[in-house]
C-alpha cells in the first residue's frame, strides 16, 4: 500500500566526545574544585539527519552529552561542515543541543566568564566534542536510508521536582490552574525506522537536569538521561559492547530550568532536616549546607533509578508509536542581539531586553549544587562586602543597566566587561526546524516549566493562525550559544538562582517569544527566505589561555614499570561485589591527546572453547569505574573498579589498562603507549 511508502530519507550517527577526563574542571555546577579525576561512563555525540527524497531540503539534529553547546563550538562545527558539504548543512538547518550533564569537562567557550571556573580555554576538550559532533554528522550522512518517522508522547513519573517552587507559585493562580503539575512531565519520543521496518533510533526530549550526580563527583559521565541512552542502545545493538552498534537513541534536554531529579527534596546536610523554604537555606551552615537528595542511596544509584525511569516511558512510548510524521522539511534561523531587543507587549507598551548581567542569587547556586560563595537565593538586596569586591573586580554597573535589570541586584555586571573578550555573548541563536507536524524550538538556554509552556503555545498558536493547525511543538535545550535561564517576568520578580541568571533583564521570555512568532510565522507562509539573517557572532581569536597544568615527564615508582600492579584483585569474587585493581599509571591527558577515541579499561572472560580473552566489557560500560590519582614527583596511580552486576556469567576474569605517559627524550618530551593486567580471577 502507498501507506507504507518511506516519507523521508533518514541517518543516524554517534561519536565519542568524552576528551580529556583528568584535571579538567566538570562544566555544570561552576565549582572550581570539581576537576576531573577519571571516567565512568563517556560521553557521545548523537546525530539524527531527515531529507526530503526528491528535494534538497534536510535536517540535522544533534543531542551531545555535554553541559551545553557553546556558541565557539557551534561556529567551528559549521565551519567544518562547511569546507566538507559546501552548502548542505548551514546555520539554519543544523541545531546542535547539550544533554546538560553537569560531569562532562568543560573549557570550550569564548566568552570570558566560563573560563573562570573552567581554567580558560581547553583545546584538547573543544577539539573532541568539535570532532566528535562532527563526526557523528559524518556518519549519519553516510549511512542514509529511506525511512519514516512516528511520534509518541507519555507521562513519565517520579522522576523530577520544581526545584524553585516558591518562583513557580508567583505565576498567575489563572495560568498555574491550567496544570495539574509544577514540572512538565511529557516525554515527546521520535521513532525512526528504514522502509523494510529496521529500527533505526529515536529521540526523546523531556525536562530534567541531568544532575543525579552531584557536585562532589569527580568521574566523567553523562548522568541520568546519558544512563537511558546506555540502556536503550544496550538493549537495540544485542551483543554489542557500550557505544558499539548501529541504533542511535538520544535523550536529549528541554525546558529544565527549574527542574530536579532530586526527588525526595531539599535537606540540611548537617542536620537532615528539610530546607523546602523560599531561601533554600539551613540554620546552620546557610545554603551552602541545602542539598537536594535523589530517590538512592547514593548518587550513582540515583542516577540509575532517574535513568531507569526515563528508559522505562522511552520503551514504552517507542514500541506503541503509531502516528506518523509526514510532510515537508523547513529550517528558520536567525541571529539576534538580545541585549537590545524591543518587545511589543501590546498595541500601547513597549519594553526592552537588557544587557547581559547576573544577580547576587547566582553566586548562591540551587539545592543542587550550592555556589561558590555563600549567597543565599532570592536576594533582592545587596551584600556590601561582595558589591565591594564587585566594584574592584569587574566596575560598578552603568544606571541605566541597573534600572534596566530592576529588581535583579547585580553581582556580575558581565554585558559591560570586555577583557579579554566579551564575558557574555551579545549575538543569540534563535531556530526553529520544522519535520513535517514537529517543530523542534532551539533555544540557546534553560527555560523554566512555565516558561517553556508559554513558549510551546505562543508557538503553536503562530502556526494555527497561519494554516498550520496541529503541530507539535517541541523544546530543544541548551542549544547553539548558553545564554544562562530563561525565567517567566514574575518568577524574576522572586529572583532565585534561575531568575537571577536570566541575563537579558525582566523581558527575555517576552522577546523569545516574539522572535519564535517570527520564525514560526516564515515556516508556515513558506517565507523563510525573507528572514534577515542578523548580526553575525564574533569568533574570537583565542589563544590556548589555559591554567591547566602542562603535561611533563612521568615516572614509575622504583623498580616497576608503568602498568604494574600495586594492588592486586582477590582470587574470587560473588556478583554484586566490587573487583579491584591498582596499577603503577600515568596522566589520562596523554591519551587523550593522542587518540580520538581511547579505550582506558577492558573487562575480559576467559574462553575455555578457542582459549583465549574475550572483551566483555569496555570503559563505556556504566559497571565499571576508573579512577586517577596524582601522586608527587611525576608518578601517579590508576585505580579500576568492576561492579559486578547480577546475572553476570560465572568464570575466569581480568581486568586491564591501557594508557600512555610522557618521556624525556633528548630535547623533547615523547608520548609512549603502555598497558597492564590484573591477575586472572574467579567469579563464583
Amino acid at each position: 500500500t502507498t501507506a507504507e511508502e518511506a516519507k523521508y530519507l533518514v541517518g543516524v550517527g554517534r561519536a565519542d566526545c568524552t576528551g580529556p577526563v583528568a584535571q579538567v574542571p566538570l562544566m555544570g555546577y561552576a565549582n572550581p574544585s570539581q576537576v576531573g579525576g577519571g571516567l565512568l561512563s563517556r560521553l557521545y555525540s548523537r546525530a539524527f539527519i531527515v531529507a526530503e527524497p526528491q528535494g534538497s531540503k534536510r535536517v540535522v539534529f544533534v543531542s551531545a552529552d555535554i553541559g551545553m553547546v557553546s556558541q565557539r563550538v557551534r561556529l567551528e562545527v559549521l565551519k567544518q561542515l562547511r569546507s566538507k558539504y559546501g552548502e548542505l548543512y548551514r546555520q539554519d538547518n543544523v541545531i546542535l543541543s547539550g544533554t546538560h550533564t553537569h560531569s562532562g569537562p568543560g573549557g570550550y567557550f569564548q566568552y570570558t566568564l566560563f573560563w573562570v571556573t573552567s581554567k580558560g580555554l581547553v583545546k584538547p576538550a573543544l577539539k573532541s566534542i568539535v570532532d566528535g559532533i562532527v563526526k557523528s554528522i559524518d556518519i549519519a550522512h553516510e549511512n542514509m536510508k529511506r525511512g519514516r518517522l512516528f511520534i509518541n508522547r507519555g507521562t513519565v513519573e517520579n522522576s523530577q521536582i520544581n526545584r524553585s517552587p516558591f518562583s513557580y507559585l508567583a505565576n498567575p493562580e489563572s495560568e498555574r490552574s491550567r496544570y495539574s503539575s509544577n514540572t512538565d512531565k511529557e516525554m515527546v519520543l521520535l521513532k525512526m525506522v528504514d522502509e523494510d521496518g529496521h529500527e533505526l533510533g529515536l529521540i526523546s526530549w523531556f525536562a530534567v537536569h541531568p544532575v543525579s550526580m552531584n557536585n562532589s563527583n569527580h568521574l566523567v559521565n553523562s548522568d541520568n538521561v546519558g544512563y537511558a541512552s546506555y540502556l536503550f542502545e544496550q538493549e537495540k545493538n544485542k551483543g554489542m559492547l557500550p557505544g558499539e552498534g548501529s541504533f542511535v537513541a538520544a535523550f536529549a534536554s528541554s525546558n529544565l530550568g527549574d527542574v530536579s531529579p532530586n526527588t525526595r527534596g531539599p535537606f540540611c546536610a548537617n542536620t537532615g532536616e528539610s530546607c523546602d523554604n523560599p531561601q533554600s537555606t539551613c540554620p546552620v551552615g546557610g545554603a551552602a549546607m541545602c542539598m537536594a537528595k535523589g530517590p538512592g542511596n547514593d548518587m550513582f544509584e540515583s542516577t540509575r533509578i532517574i535513568g531507569q525511569n526515563i528508559y522505562l516511558k522511552a520503551k514504552e512510548l517507542y514500541e506503541e508509536a503509531s502516528q506518523e510524521v509526514t510532510g515537508p522539511l523547513s529550517s528558520a534561523h536567525q541571529w539576534v542581539n538580545m541585549s537590545d531587543v524591543s518587545v511589543e507587549l501590546n498595541a500601547t507598551h513597549t519594553v526592552k531586553t537588557c544587557k547581559p548581567a547576573l544577580g547576587h542569587s547566582f553566586a548562591a547556586g540551587t539545592i543542587d549544587g550550592a555556589g561558590a560563595f555563600n549567597f543565599s537565593q532570592g536576594s533582592v538586596e545587596g551584600d556590601p562586602f561582595w558589591d565591594q569586591i564587585r566594584d574592584q573586580l569587574l566596575g560598578e554597573p552603568s544606571n541605566e543597566t541597573k534600572a534596566c535589570h530592576k529588581p535583579k541586584p547585580i553581582l556580575f555586571n558581565t554585558g559591560e566587561m570586555i577583557r579579554p573578550h566579551p564575558w557574555h555573548p551579545d549575538i543569540v541563536d534563535v531556530q526553529i526546524a520544522a519535520i513535517g507536524s514537529l517543530a523542534i524550538l532551539a533555544v540557546p538556554g534553560e527555560f523554566t516549566t512555565m516558561s517553556g509552556r508559554r513558549l510551546r503555545e505562543a508557538v503553536k498558536s503562530e502556526f494555527d493562525s497561519h494554516g498550520t493547525p496541529g503541530m507539535n511543538v517541541v523544546i530543544a535545550g541548551l542549544c547553539n550559544v548558553y545564554t544562562h535561564y530563561i525565567t517567566t517576568y514574575e518568577e524574576y520578580q522572586v529572583q532565585r538562582y534561575e531568575a537571577a541568571s536570566t541575563i537579558y533583564g525582566p523581558h527575555t521570555l517576552s522577546a523569545y517569544i516574539q522572535l519564535y512568532r517570527g520564525l514560526a510565522k516564515a515556516i508556515a507562509l513558506n517565507a523563510t527566505q525573507e528572514l534577515s539573517p542578523g548580526p553575525e557572532p564574533p569568533l574570537f581569536n583565542v589563544t590556548s589561555l589555559t591554567l591547566l597544568p602542562s603535561l611533563g615527564a612521568e615516572k614509575a615508582p622504583a623498580n616497576k614499570n608503568f602498568g604494574d600492579v600495586l594492588e592486586e584483585v582477590r582470587q574470587e569474587y560473588r556478583e554484586r561485589e566490587v573487583a579491584e585493581v591498582t596499577f603503577v599509571g600515568a596522566n589520562p591527558r596523554n591519551s587523550a591527546e593522542n587518540a580520538t577515541e581511547h579505550n582506558f579499561l577492558t573487562v575480559e572472560r576467559y574462553s575455555n572453547i578457542s582459549s583465549s580473552w574475550r572483551v566483555v566489557l569496555n570503559d563505556a560500560s556504566w559497571d565499571t569505574r576508573f579512577y586517577w590519582s596524582k601522586g608527587s614527583g611525576g608518578q601517579s596511580n590508576v585505580t579500576i573498579e568492576w561492579h559486578i552486576p547480577a546475572g553476570t556469567e560465572p568464570g575466569v576474569y581480568r581486568l586491564r589498562y591501557f594508557g600512555h605517559y610522557k618521556k624525556r627524550s633528548f630535547f623533547r618530551l615523547i608520548t609512549v603507549p603502555f598497558e597492564g593486567s590484573s591477575s586472572a580471577f574467579q567469579i563464583t
